[in-house]
């Protein structure tokens, strides 16, 4: 939210004087459009860096965006985002033309390279990055909320408006996520590069066309969110994340069509920014209102020039991914922008930028070339594309231009990057920058790989061997180390589990170790089943619940051996049952307790297993083979780090 004097509404008067001056914002602007009041030139271009702060040793989220600000308080460019552990800095509007792009991506390392000796006394770094691999649910509690009056206002705002009982994340890719959570600050799982471009009022409606249409590629072309709570989900994970965690519509028996605050939008624009504005106004309720409101007509009707703080505080409570933005110049004439939003954060800041020179080449490229970009391709393939990229990134295949069937990478290469270098040629970009930043646009396309394919190569490969909890940890080192060497992600090599220097699990909670693929029966089913299912997948141990998902009792593959061998002993026939021989109040673990206060308790209790239970649910469950599988990656690691020292010693 770029607005920052906002607060909640707390009466209906509020709200009648918030939606008056709304609505005479929305008349302004009309006013100040029919008087030709915009800048038109320069054309300047912009964007925000989202970035996540992580601890050194754990790569985990650092919680102290607060203390950061504190430190860096003479920066005007820094500030906060969401979550305690994430700011964002303002890069500053340069003109859209020369060198602005190797400037932007200067400005960028140059904002990481101040904040890196503050972030060293946390002992905390920057990871650029769409979702966090080592994120987990629990660190997006209403107690790692940024404690600003605004974020309050907004997170009560729409839990007031929710439906249902709860947010809902349901995504499937490789894997699936199924959770329920108890506010908006899902959201704060996403990082973004957003970047903004200048636009004339008489082009608006062209070029917004003309950036829905591109959505789909850039995003395919750039992907870098595939892993949610250590699950591979879509290529472009935020997507469908952001839209969730602000969801607050509810399912019902009615087919009535209700508009997420989250959307990509309904169809093409046909007559001007101002359809935009009036769309989200009638869709969507005000939620938030400010102060200090100007008579923007009557200011316009004296020739000044309004603010339309009101028509701005409404427009930052609804999320479109080509964002309408109204601004003032220094030069104190308004001027239109669209924020291109789709953009992950990273990998890295030459990754970053070339995104954006790809995109805003693309821009001026299709609007010298194409007329009415609407003629040439269906609203339904620019939908459809744009949620297929999001799902499948480069591997998609769209429905383009006179309806052509295309994959990503060869669109890129046949199509879309000549049509960006003619673009930025028209605007007069150093030849330099177009070959540096295309270049790694034309690496991704040809190699088949961007930040989200790395990613999900790299974590497949390491699932297969290690915890949840260690393969994100050894990614999320991965991306930092190429991060900071700015080596394009085409170029990245495949990380190794050797990689992570130091890997200290025993602060770990339970629910970032336990299993939660499982296997479970109910206290009727027959003891024969329970014994083939135990066979059949390996298991010594097999939780009983109830048909609410609540714990009712275990069985142990040694209970199943003392059953068998007195039915043989006394020749019993008939069926025996589940309840007949289980434990009916096993030792169980909360999730928030920790691996050491598990182990001590399977140490002490002398049992092999631990159900854990949250509220008499059945979420998950640890065994020894757990705790075996890091004793010996823990052995694995003390072995190579010595076989390196005597490598090390032998070659002195």
């Amino acid at each position: 939210m770029g607005e920052q004097s906002v607060n909640k509404l707390n009466s209906k008067e509020e709200l009648q004087k918030f939606v008056k001056y709304l609505l005479n914002d929305v008349k302004a602007l009309e006013m100040m459009l029919e008087q030709n009041l915009f800048e038109t030139d320069p054309i300047r271009i912009g964007a925000e860096q989202e970035m996540v702060m992580v601890n050194k040793k754990t790569y985990k989220p650092s919680l102290i965006a607060m203390e950061v600000l504190e430190e860096m308080k003479e920066y005007e460019w820094l500030g906060t985002e969401l979550a305690k552990f994430n700011l964002e800095s303002n890069l500053m509007p340069r003109e859209f033309t020369g060198k602005c792009f190797s400037d932007m991506e200067q400005e960028v390392l140059g904002q990481l390279e101040i904040l890196k000796p503050v972030l060293d006394t946390f002992d905390s770094k920057i990871v650029l990055t769409g979702i966090l691999p080592t994120l987990n649910k629990f660190d997006l509690t209403l107690d790692n909320l940024t404690p600003k009056d605004r974020y309050y206002a907004l997170m009560e705002a729409f839990n007031e408006l929710l439906l249902g009982s709860a947010y809902e994340l349901r995504l499937a890719g490789i894997d699936e996520l199924s959770i329920k959570h108890d506010s908006p600050l899902l959201e704060a799982c996403n990082t973004s590069f957003q970047v903004h471009l200048q636009v004339k009022p008489d082009d608006f409606v062209k070029q917004y066309n003309i950036a829905q249409t591109l959505a789909a590629p850039v995003i395919a072309l750039a992907a870098n969110s595939p892993i949610v709570f250590g699950r591979r989900l879509w290529h472009e994970s935020r997507i469908a994340l952001f839209q969730q965690a602000l969801d607050t519509r509810t399912s019902s028996e009615h087919m009535r069509d209700r508009s997420p605050r989250v959307s990509f939008g309904k169809g093409w624009l046909k007559n001007s920014i101002l359809d935009i504005y009036k769309e989200d106004i009638s869709r969507f309720r005000v939620i938030m209102t400010g102060d200090n409101y100007d008579d923007s007509i009557k200011m316009v009707n004296e020739g000044k020039i309004p603010s339309l703080k009101a028509l701005q505080i409404h427009n930052s409570t609804v999320y479109r991914w080509n964002r309408p933005c109204y601004g003032i110049s220094p030069n104190g004439q308004p001027h239109l922008r669209i924020e291109n939003r789709v953009f992950a954060s990273g990998p890295t800041v030459i990754d970053e930028v070339a995104n954006a020179a790809f995109w805003l080449g693309m821009m001026a490229g299709m609007h010298d070339q194409y007329n009415d970009i609407t003629k040439s391709i269906s609203w339904d393939d620019v939908r459809d594309n744009f949620g297929k990229a999001a799902q499948f990134g480069i591997d998609s295949k769209f429905t383009w231009l006179k309806d052509q069937k295309i994959g990503p990478a060869e669109l890129a290469l046949g199509e879309l990057i000549p049509l960006a270098e003619h673009g930025l040629k028209l605007r007069g970009i150093d030849s330099h920058d177009i070959s540096r930043y295309m270049d790694v646009i034309k690496g991704r396309a040809e190699k088949h790989m961007t930040g989200a394919r790395w990613q999900l190569r790299a974590y497949t490969s390491f699932i297969r061997k290690v915890s949840r909890d260690e393969a994100t940890t050894v990614l999320t080192q991965a991306i930092l180390k190429n991060q900071e060497q700015e080596i394009p992600v085409h170029k990245w090599k495949a990380p190794k589990l050797s990689d992570l220097e130091e890997y200290k699990p025993t602060k770990l909670f339970v629910e970032e170790f336990m299993e939660t693929d499982l296997f479970t029966v109910q206290k009727d089913d027959i003891i024969e089943l329970v014994a083939e299912m135990m066979n059949w997948r390996k298991i010594r141990y097999m939780p009983v619940e109830d048909n609410k998902g609540n714990l009712v009792g275990l069985v142990t593959s040694r209970l199943l051996l003392r059953h068998f061998a007195d039915r043989v002993k006394v020749n019993c026939e008939g069926y025996f049952l589940v309840k007949d021989i289980m434990i009916n109040r096993p030792e169980t673990i909360h999730p928030r307790a920790t691996i050491m206060e598990a182990l001590n308790i399977m140490r002490t209790k002398r049992i092999g297993c631990l159900p854990v239970v949250d509220d008499h649910q059945l979420i998950g469950i640890i065994t020894e083979m757990d705790f075996l599988r890091i004793t010996s990656r823990l052995l694995e690691r003390i072995e190579y780090n010595e076989d390196d020292d005597e490598d090390h010693y032998y070659h002195i």
